[in-house]
């Protein structure tokens, strides 16, 4: 996209695609895995995305330890090793913890870091902004306002948002509500916008959003790259011909009618097209059968990371039930004491 006089204009840091990754476990779900994550974060990074989002929603920060998360940041800033910007999420209930959890991955090497509103029994309109205030203040890396009120409790309103985007260091946020109308009123504030909603990725981007924060990243990363790059360079007609081949899977991480969770979706499909991540952490458990015939078929459709159809493997009853059992008995029980076993 160009500006009235021909020129580029200069784009933020945080723009494009920024993949949402999920954290890598090994096959019980119970120990994160150096070897997948450094794996993990060097096909995204290779496949060309514009930033990476660390231990977020899809990265199940609600499932991991305090020093899980510092491990993960600083395992994946060492592998980014300054290639493309880092984002870390460092939410905490508590104002004195998001601050203490920012500076930390400040200190690592975080480009940016997301922050939540204080969830649950978390404060009104005034507690958020006093939070987001303190937080400003004490940080000199960019603050990503981090918008999922289904899931926070906090709904940043765009009168709310108005407030907080004049504050110093408060520069993005990411919009998670799937409301077009409402993102089209967040840019039109100002700052800069990252979509999370990921069945209107095309359309966010050219209602002005800045680029995504987006789970789908870690399944199709060369898709979401070309989607961006037809987008901005204004060949339209060729990114919605490409959005028709990436919607059916994006579709089935937001809604589906298997009973899979967001994060457990996106695992599965990550492994599914070659990316090992691990399962979900217990109590999330396995897709089922039908579950994953419907997501290999919507992945069938990807131009490169896609599923063969013929290759669709259906089980009888039996062998599916004796596989289900299987992965969820030997998971969920226990974890080893030092994750260092696991490197």
């Amino acid at each position: 996209m160009s500006t009235s006089n021909g020129s580029t204009p200069e784009r933020p840091l945080l723009h494009g695609v920024c993949a949402a990754m999920s954290t890598p476990f090994d096959d019980s779900g119970e120990s994160l895995d150096e070897g997948r994550l450094r794996d993990h974060v060097e096909s995204l990074v290779d496949a060309g995305v514009h930033g990476l989002v660390l231990a977020a929603g899809t990265g199940e920060f609600a499932f991991l330890s305090e020093d899980e998360k510092a491990r993960i940041f600083r395992i994946g800033i060492d592998q980014v090793a300054g290639r493309i910007p880092v984002i870390c999420q460092t939410s905490a209930i508590t104002t004195v913890d998001a601050i203490e959890n920012s500076r930390a991955a400040a200190d690592l090497g975080a480009s940016a870091v997301m922050v939540l509103p204080p969830y649950f029994e978390g404060p009104f309109e005034r507690g958020v902004l006093y939070h987001y205030e303190k937080l400003a203040r004490a940080l000199d890396v960019p603050i990503v306002l981090y918008n999922i009120p289904v899931n926070s409790g906090f709904d940043i309103t765009p009168d709310v948002y108005r407030r907080l985007i004049a504050m110093e260091n408060v520069d993005y946020i990411k919009d998670s509500t799937g409301d077009l109308v409402r993102l089209q009123q967040l840019v039109g504030i100002g700052g800069n916008v990252l979509a999370g909603a990921d069945p209107l990725a095309p359309y966010a981007l050219m209602a002005g959003a800045a680029g995504w924060i987006w789970g789908a990243a870690n399944v199709m990363p060369h898709e979401c790259v070309a989607l961006w790059d037809h987008v901005t360079s204004g060949r339209l007609a060729e990114a919605l011909e490409l959005w028709r081949r990436m919607l059916p899977s994006n579709l089935y991480f937001w809604d589906n009618p298997h009973g899979a969770e967001y994060n457990s979706a996106v695992k599965t499909a990550t492994t599914m097209v070659g990316r090992a991540v691990g399962p979900c952490r217990r109590p999330v458990l396995p897709m089922t059968r039908q579950g994953r015939v419907a997501l290999q078929a919507a992945l069938s459709t990807l131009p490169t990371n896609r599923v063969d159809r013929d290759r669709l493997v259906f089980r009888e009853w039996d062998d599916e039930r004796d596989w289900l059992v299987r992965m969820t008995d030997r998971a969920g029980v226990g974890r080893p004491h030092s994750q260092e076993a696991t490197r």
